[in-house]
């Protein structure tokens, strides 16, 4: 899609600087989330997570006096939304990261472009280009040697981080599950807000639901920076970057979108750099380098026609 000025949609402020607020707030996330695992449950923390987005974003709703009614294609694509998107995506991640490093979860979730891409050809019909494939092949190239890097700092052992790569991989593909179901002409009907607010509470409820058989009744831990970490997971990496990746999503499609997964890895060791002392090396530098290019040379691609 491109603009009356034939510049990709992709490539305009409308779209770029929701694309760098969403990167930058989970590029952070990482952190935030291996701080949230210990006392409570990872599956009380996810539903807690929600609960808090789900009541924010209906609260926005309401203050912009958007409808909630939905129809029954609404009702299934909500559904479908909290059972991939804050449910099992997330289960997975919180979980992954008690097996391996934040940081290997982090780039290993990169991988999400290809799905995207995949499932977007096939049910959405849309065509991929030459400018972004080749921006896509650069970037997984720097995905790779960010992996490599990871996985040989990876202390876990071998058994520990297969489990954990299995993990992030099922969070991959539920949450590129969800990415396609927003970017089709039924979700396109209905506004951002209100059903993301009532996706988000469906998947809190489920979250509790597991919570509940799996790990028994609620526990909640009163330190102050979980507490805090709840708020800004919700807030902010829920709330509000949620729907700001749903627009974006909306209109690029699902393969340019999934490329926030592709640079979040590198401003998350950014700021392992400034907070937990990480130490860039030749490797690392080399891949975030060549996920940056990538993913200029992948934005700045016009959509082909069908």
């Amino acid at each position: 899609m491109t603009t009356t000025q034939g510049q990709p949609r992709s490539a305009t402020a409308g779209i770029l600087i929701p694309f760098a607020l969403v990167t930058l707030i989970w590029g952070s996330t990482w952190i935030v989330i291996r701080d949230q695992l210990g006392v409570v449950p990872a599956t009380w923390s996810v539903s807690y997570r929600f609960l808090v987005a789900g009541v924010a974003m209906g609260a926005y709703a309401l203050w912009r006096r958007e409808s909630f009614r939905l129809d029954r294609t609404g009702w299934l694509l909500v559904l479908a939304t909290g059972l991939t998107q804050f449910c099992l995506n997330f289960n997975f991640v919180y979980r992954a990261e008690r097996f391996v490093t934040s940081g290997l979860v982090a780039v290993a979730f990169a991988t999400l472009l290809v799905p995207n891409a995949l499932l977007g050809r096939v049910f959405l019909g849309q065509r991929l280009g030459r400018q972004l494939l080749a921006g896509s092949a650069v970037a997984m190239t720097g995905v790779a040697l960010l992996f490599l890097r990871e996985v040989r700092l990876d202390p876990t052992g071998t058994g520990r981080t297969l489990v954990g790569l299995a993990l992030t991989g099922g969070a991959i593909l539920s949450a590129s599950t969800a990415n396609v179901l927003q970017a089709t002409p039924a979700a396109k009907r209905y506004p951002v807000a209100p059903p993301l607010a009532i996706a988000m509470l469906i998947g809190a409820a489920l979250d509790a639901s597991f919570a509940l058989a799996l790990d028994g009744p609620p526990v909640i831990e009163w330190r102050a920076g979980y507490l805090a970490g709840i708020l800004y997971l919700g807030l902010f990496a829920s709330a509000i970057a949620f729907t700001l990746y749903f627009g974006i999503l909306r209109v690029i499609g699902p393969a340019k979108a999934a490329y926030s997964s592709v640079i979040v890895p590198v401003i998350a060791m950014g700021l392992s750099t400034a907070f937990e002392g990480y130490r860039w090396s030749l490797l690392a530098g080399a891949g975030a380098a060549l996920t940056a290019v990538g993913l200029v040379v992948a934005l700045s691609a016009r959509r082909p026609s069908r």
